[in-house]
Order: C-alpha cells, then structure tokens, then sequence
C-alpha cells in the first residue's frame, strides 16, 4: 500500500447547461491486488459527503466506486453500458442509473497517473446530468 495525493476534479451539468464544478485534493492509498488498483480516500465537506470513505477498484475498461459512511453507494463505470443501482444517504434512498461513455485510465504499478471519465446520471428517474470526472494521483 502507497501513500498518494489525488487531485479530483467532477463537472456536472444539467439538461438547463448550467454547470457545477468541485476540485479536491487529498491523500489517499493506492494498492494493486488481484489484477486491479486499488484507490481508498476520505470524502470531504467540499464533496457534501464528509464522513464517507470512497474506494475505487479499476480493472481493464471497468471502474467501480463504493461509498461507505454518511452516504453508501455502489456506481460501476463501464464504457457504452447502463448500470443501474441505489444511493443510499441519510435523506433517504434513491434509484440511480449511470451510462459511461467515455473511459480512460493511465496508472503505473507505482500508483502514478490519472482517471478520466465521462457519463450520464439519472436520478429516480427525474433528475439527469451530464458529468466529467478526472482524478490525478501522484
């Protein structure tokens, strides 16, 4: 397990084109285990999540994003295909469906390089935006 920095970076825009930007920088763990890196950080009060850790498994063309604490989520990030799932926060639940479609991970074995994703969110099917993540480690 190495120490790292991330430097995490999510827009998201409405169906209105009005855009909401967050940038973060924290420190995190990276691991490789099984054929997959592994990414763990603590969420913050700049994400709204404070009190959740995050981990991120990426394996080939595929990202899963857990969340546990305050907010407990499960988003598989795969290119061109649907996953749905439920978000569970302390307002309640919530029915959500992820589409990527764009895909792009650049990581060495020594825990170096960046995440770039880009996919729709639908949220109980009411609320829907367009989003980029980029997430730099080093």
């Amino acid at each position: 397990m190495k120490d790292v920095v991330l430097k995490i970076k999510g827009i998201q825009k409405n169906l209105d084109g009005e855009d909401n930007t967050i940038e973060l920088i924290t420190e995190g763990k990276f691991y490789k285990k099984n054929g997959a890196y592994y990414l763990v950080y603590e969420e913050s009060e700049i994400s709204g999540m404070e009190g959740s850790t995050t981990t991120l498994r990426i394996q080939d063309d595929k990202i899963l994003m857990k969340r546990f604490g305050t907010s407990n989520s499960k988003l598989i990030f795969e290119k061109n295909k649907r996953h749905k799932t439920s978000y569970h926060t302390q307002y309640g639940d919530f029915d959500m469906e992820v589409a990527t479609n764009k895909i792009e991970v650049d990581i060495s074995d020594l825990g170096k390089g960046s995440i770039k994703l880009s996919y729709r969110l639908v949220i109980s099917n009411a609320v829907e935006s367009n989003n980029q993540l980029t997430i730099d480690i080093s």
